[in-house]
């Protein structure tokens, strides 16, 4: 099953994805779980299969994709997570690379991307996003992946020149992460660590690997980050970059007005936005 939050004629709603639309759930449900994080908070998903045989309410055409959880509690990003990417930034430290990303940093699927004003270094990484189902604190690897409701593909852009020592400036500009297109449930996806992931700029493949290449996997992180904080259901997991970053190619490749940023992952879904420059008034709002 494929979970997708969006917008239908001005109003927020989720749903199940098919090949030629979407069955309304926030129709059908929305009294008792008002977005996709509600349904996973309220244990929902089984009865969300119920309408799996449904004819589909809207094409997706007419909607507005919203980022697959709109608004988690939690955004835990994991850096330096294939061996490629670690060799391209020099990095050896053994331990998960974690930095967070804020809610509001997000879009998604066919939504601008922002390049940050003050940025002239906007760099591309397709990643592959774990939905938490269930929620828990000191998880053990073996039962880690009991606790994942899905998963999903993201393009966590990042203003290299805005990271200095660490990564956190770098990542929170508003709406500089794609989430989506939606969740492929977890049952789709019996072992993610055998999906082939890719990015493109502008039609060119700038990144290719495969999940099983992650140094640190699914299981190991959710146990690893639920010894610290406790994860609670919608709490999303990315789980860091092939090699290929713009940052680290000779001439360098960053992303301006206009490219086109595409991230797939087997079995999952197709990501795509735009670019745009982020507009003036966002940088008066902040102050």
């Amino acid at each position: 099953m494929k979970l997708a939050s969006f917008i239908y004629k001005g109003q927020r709603s989720y749903g199940i994805v098919k090949a030629d639309g979407v069955v309304n759930l926030g129709r059908r449900l929305g009294d008792r779980f008002s977005d996709l994080k509600a349904l996973l908070q309220g244990n929902g998903m089984a009865e969300a299969t119920r309408y799996l045989n449904d004819a589909v309410d809207v094409p997706l055409d007419a909607i507005t994709f919203l980022p697959v959880i709109e608004h988690p509690e939690k955004i835990l990003c994991v850096g330096m997570n294939y061996a490629e990417k670690r060799q391209e930034f020099d990095q050896h430290n053994p331990a998960p690379t974690l930095f967070v990303r804020f809610p509001d940093s997000q879009t998604g699927h066919n939504s601008p991307v922002l390049k940050p004003r003050h940025s002239s270094e906007f760099d591309y990484e397709g990643e592959l996003a774990v939905i938490i189902g269930k929620g828990g604190e000191n998880i053990s690897r073996d039962d880690a992946l009991r606790h994942v409701a899905g998963y999903s593909c993201y393009m966590d852009g990042s203003a290299r020149d805005w990271q200095h020592t660490w990564f956190t400036a770098g990542k929170n500009w508003r709406q500089t992460g794609a989430f989506g297109p939606w969740m492929a449930t977890a049952d789709e996806i019996p072992d993610p660590h055998r999906l082939a992931i890719r990015t493109w700029l502008n039609g060119r493949m700038v990144q290719e690997d495969n999940t099983s290449s992650m140094i640190h996997k699914v299981a190991e992180l959710i146990e690893y980050i639920s010894t610290f904080t406790r994860l609670s259901p919608g709490d999303v997991i990315i789980t860091g970059s092939p090699g290929g970053v713009g940052k680290k190619r000779n001439p360098p490749l960053f992303m301006q007005e206009g490219d086109r940023i595409e991230v797939e992952i087997e079995n999952i879904g197709h990501l795509s936005n735009v670019i745009m420059e982020a507009p003036a008034q966002l940088l008066t709002a902040a102050h």
